[in-house]
């Protein structure tokens, strides 16, 4: 059983990798993939827009689909797909291919965002102790490798194929192979306060769905207005202003590789407490940095502060809904998209009506109201073991091999 846990651990962080690669290389490339298509500036949001949105119906169905199949199917066919509808976006032609390529891929990475998760709650619930951080931090690696091989792409003007053939030639087969080893856990008894008898109360999971929410607002605003707030307000150059966004990914690699164990040392709550103060620190640094290189100091800061937020508000839905576990990730998921659908057009609409400085200022705020919910992170003594961990057990059920 204990090497069951193991293997299952691997793989699924694997898969986390597999995405953070994907998405990477779909994001990153947006302006060559408006190059091939002849996409319109004024067409190109709502192609962007559309991905978000297709992806958190794609959430809202998993919650539906895993009521009659196990998690780890929906995650070993989900991924596939999502690689194969990146290739799609780099082998189209025409627009309309482009429009289904890229639904097939919001869709689709709805599905698996939500069924990592869930299987990553389980999981954590089979280990008795916080392992969400290290799973998120595999997405971080693959990230910043997926935008590495972006930049490859775009410094030799590779053609889209081109770039993603090799990768998705590699990642498809191993996701395949690794997803043998997925593992359903056993959801943990009924009955607990907010469980509403095995089904998920929304008045309880709103302060984590808001807790998502103010994080992606935070990240996508770091995503998409990073390079132009360093070139514009702070006056670098346009090399040093593709610098904070490298530095915001290796920062959130490097806190979500230790946060498992500060959440084991200092419980979930003070994680939270202290990664939303880190954060919202840097929003204020950033907002009021004489030039470049504090402005990248307050990026740093962002990474190692917003980077414990997301995986630590789903495993606190799996905490807080044992026997509901996989609709309460399936549901909180939606408002991963709901963030980054905001937070882009918001400081966007703040810096051209007021100024950037001051736009900065309002993911700063928002950060800083996860202090009012940060009780919900807390451990569920009569769920979860006492304390915030409770001894390994190997409280698997099924394991995917057989699905």
């Amino acid at each position: 059983m204990t090497d069951g846990l193991r293997r299952g651990r691997a793989s699924l962080a694997f898969g986390f990798f597999a995405q953070g690669v994907a998405f990477a290389l779909l994001v990153t490339r947006i302006p060559a993939i408006q190059d091939r298509y002849g996409v319109s500036d004024a067409l190109l949001p709502a192609f962007l827009a559309a991905v978000p949105v297709l992806a958190g119906a794609g959430s809202a169905a998993t919650e539906w689909l895993v009521r009659r199949v196990p998690v780890s199917a929906v995650l070993r066919w989900s991924q596939p797909v999502v690689l194969l509808a990146l290739l799609g976006v780099g082998a189209g032609e025409r627009l309309a291919e482009l429009a289904v390529a890229l639904g097939v891929f919001g869709l689709a990475v709805g599905a698996l965002d939500a069924s990592m998760n869930m299987l990553g709650v389980s999981l954590q619930r089979s280990y008795g102790r916080s392992i969400m951080l290290g799973f998120h931090a595999a997405y971080s690696l693959g990230g910043i490798l997926g935008a590495s091989l972006a930049w490859v792409g775009a410094h030799w003007e590779l053609a889209l194929v081109v770039s993603y053939l090799p990768v998705v030639g590699v990642l498809l087969p191993l996701c395949l192979v690794g997803s043998r080893w997925y593992v359903d856990g056993r959801r943990a008894p009924v009955g607990g306060e907010g469980d509403g008898g095995g089904g998920v109360v929304f008045k309880a999971l709103l302060p984590l769905c808001l807790v998502m929410t103010f994080a992606y607002i935070g990240d996508s605003t770091v995503a998409n207005w990073s390079a132009k707030y360093l070139q514009d307000v702070l006056g670098s150059s346009e090399q040093v202003a593709t610098v904070p966004y490298n530095v915001y990914m290796v920062t959130t690699l490097l806190g979500r590789a230790v946060g498992d164990f500060g959440v084991r040392r200092f419980g979930a709550v003070a994680v939270v407490r202290g990664g939303a103060l880190v954060a919202a620190a840097g929003f204020a640094v950033v907002a009021g940095a004489p030039g470049a290189w504090v402005g990248m100091l307050g990026f740093t800061l962002l990474g190692l502060g917003l980077c414990v937020l997301v995986p630590q508000t789903f495993a606190a839905a799996g905490r807080l809904f044992p026997g509901a576990s996989d609709a309460a990730v399936a549901r909180l998921n939606v408002f991963n998209y709901v963030g980054f659908l905001i937070g882009s057009p918001l400081v966007g609409a703040l810096g051209d009506a007021w100024s950037y400085r001051g736009a900065m200022l309002v993911p700063m705020v928002l950060v800083l109201v996860t202090l009012v919910y940060a009780r919900s992170f807390a451990a569920q003594p009569d769920r979860y073991g006492g304390g915030h961990e409770r001894p390994r057990t190997a409280d698997v059920g099924r394991g995917s091999n057989g699905v």
